[in-house]
């Protein structure tokens, strides 16, 4: 079944925005020679120093998980890492680069079978999370095209920046970039007490046609809490309805920048001795990470309980805006795969980032699904608009002779 979008969403982004009385609206002026310029707020509505104004809900949200139960077809957009030089006194000039583009995808993908339904951002909203005015002045506004102006809902998962990397809950600077992430993301992500909400966390999970998502903070990746909550959402799943499992969160499992390579993080360690044995055991498919400003494909194939070959996807996606990384070299992999013995893990490093400057552009993905398969494209933002990863700029996330 493809998703089909209400009338009022086929209305140009303008009409749309003042349609659904949003305080955030973008003006055009006609410049000589018949060029059009988007006049963008350079803050979020009601900003203030103190208090984080909360990014506007979506014009088309998602419907109730069961409503959608028989959607096998649409797209989905990811990306991540979006903090720039200059948050809290300008907004933040890369990663709006990257949201005209979404822009311009989600009009083009509209009128198709596989229509945009929601954005996904793995982390470091901003420089500093505990500052409301990184918040307020760099990113709700930007946030809120997204929302208004192509009308879909945006999941963000917290990057070291937005909550720092403390493991420790209790910690005044971890307090004051969740509270300011909370705040932001107030109307976007499930409410305290909502099935698919941890309390307190900023930990959640969604269902929407054939595909299921879950949002980690990897910052505290060791904490039991979020553990036992994250297993009991993939058991209790309905397998014949969720072909796709995703996993979206900051640090990745395996990189190869400078947090990557021959470093391996705290966090990292801990997604790779406790969180990818359950991914394999639950059959996530798909895991997106940023943490690394550059973009690269992993493919970790394993076999489950009865023998049979399968394969996780992590994309890693830090092009958002913030400034760009370089190949560091290839991680050391041998304790994990000795680890990982017992399901026969394999790891490919299928699409490297460059070493050198210009290597790695700004630039999102977007994710098609149509029933049991996947497939994903590239965009390169700007100067990276030529950007082939793969010598073109798609691949297959799925197995032809599996599916997955």
């Amino acid at each position: 079944m493809r998703n089909r979008l209400p009338d009022w969403v086929k209305l140009p982004p303008m009409l749309r925005a003042l349609a659904s009385r949003a305080l955030f609206v973008t003006a055009y002026l006609t410049i000589p020679g018949g060029c059009s310029a988007q006049i963008v707020p350079t803050s979020a509505p009601g900003a203030s120093a103190q208090e984080v104004v909360a990014i506007e809900p979506p014009l088309f949200p998602l419907p109730p998980e069961a409503e959608s139960a028989d959607v096998t077809r649409f797209s989905f957009l990811v990306y991540g890492d979006t903090r720039g030089r200059r948050d809290g006194q300008d907004l933040q000039y890369e990663h709006s680069l990257v949201v005209q583009s979404m822009l311009r995808t989600a009009a083009r993908l509209r009128e198709g079978p596989d229509p945009v339904r929601f954005v996904l951002q793995s982390g470091d909203a901003v420089v500093n999370g505990g500052d409301p005015a990184q918040w307020n002045v760099s990113f709700v506004g930007l946030v809120n095209r997204l929302t208004q102006e192509a009308g879909v809902p945006y999941f963000l998962a917290p990057g070291n920046h937005d909550v720092t990397a403390t493991a420790n809950l209790d910690s005044p600077r971890r307090q004051r970039g969740l509270g300011n992430y909370l705040a932001a993301m107030s109307r976007l992500i499930p409410p305290d007490g909502a099935t698919r909400r941890l309390d307190g966390y900023p930990t959640y999970a969604f269902g929407y046609g054939n595909t299921f998502v879950l949002a980690l903070d990897s910052n505290i990746a060791q904490d039991s809490t979020q553990f036992a909550w994250a297993v009991a959402q993939l058991q209790g799943l309905d397998r014949e309805r969720y072909v796709h499992l995703v996993a979206f969160f900051h640090h990745p499992a395996y990189s190869s920048g400078p947090h990557g390579g021959s470093v391996v993080e705290r966090s990292t360690a801990v997604v790779r001795a406790r969180w990818m044995p359950v991914f394999r055991e639950h059959g996530v498919d798909l895991i997106f990470t940023g943490h690394e400003h550059l973009f690269e494909h992993w493919i970790e194939r394993y076999q489950d309980e009865t023998g049979q070959w399968k394969r996780i996807d992590q994309i890693v996606s830090g092009g958002g805006g913030a400034p760009l990384y370089l190949y560091e070299g290839e991680p050391d992999l041998r304790a994990y795969l000795a680890e990982g013995v017992a399901d026969s893990v394999r790891v490919t490093h299928l699409v490297k980032p460059g070493p050198n400057r210009g290597d790695n552009p700004y630039h999102y993905v977007v994710v098609h699904v149509d029933g049991p398969e996947v497939w994903m494209e590239v965009v390169g933002v700007d100067w990276g608009r030529d950007f082939r990863p793969y010598q073109s700029a798609r691949t297959n996330l799925s197995d032809p002779e599996t599916g997955r």
